[in-house]
């Protein structure tokens, strides 16, 4: 079974790190001031710093602007490749196209973002190494 990737929105970054390490014991990963990687359990939950004024619904992350709120699976990079092909087949829009983000560094990773019919938004990921999904 494949770990599974959540993101979400926080309005006080300390506090949910306070909640995330000293209530339910979980790790830090990558961190930056406006978003924190948490490992829960062997998955990849990631609070992101919202500014209601500046960006109601978006983050920057290596120069994307990335939705808050989105979700998706870490895939192998084989079935990565697999539905980045089966997307673009299908046409799909990217609000993030297919990329390497974090390219020589710790967690680096293949990542693209796009929306469902209902408009949430998705992040299917894969990790160049699994063991550095949590690298600081």
């Amino acid at each position: 079974m494949r770990p599974f990737h959540l993101a979400f929105p926080v309005k006080d970054l300390s506090a949910a790190k306070s909640f995330y390490v000293d209530v339910l014991n979980c790790k830090v990963g990558r961190s930056s001031d406006h978003w924190i990687d948490f490992d829960m359990f062997g998955h990849q939950v990631v609070a992101h710093l919202v500014d209601e004024a500046a960006h109601p619904s978006t983050n920057s992350v290596d120069g994307d602007d990335v939705p808050a709120s989105h979700f998706g699976v870490i895939l192998t990079m084989d079935q990565w490749h697999k539905l980045k092909e089966n997307l673009i087949a299908h046409k799909m829009k990217f609000i993030i196209e297919p990329k390497i983000r974090f390219e020589g560094e710790p967690g680096e990773q293949a990542t693209m973002f796009f929306l469902d019919p209902s408009g949430n938004a998705l992040e299917f990921k894969a990790f160049k190494d699994d063991s550095s999904i949590f690298a600081k």
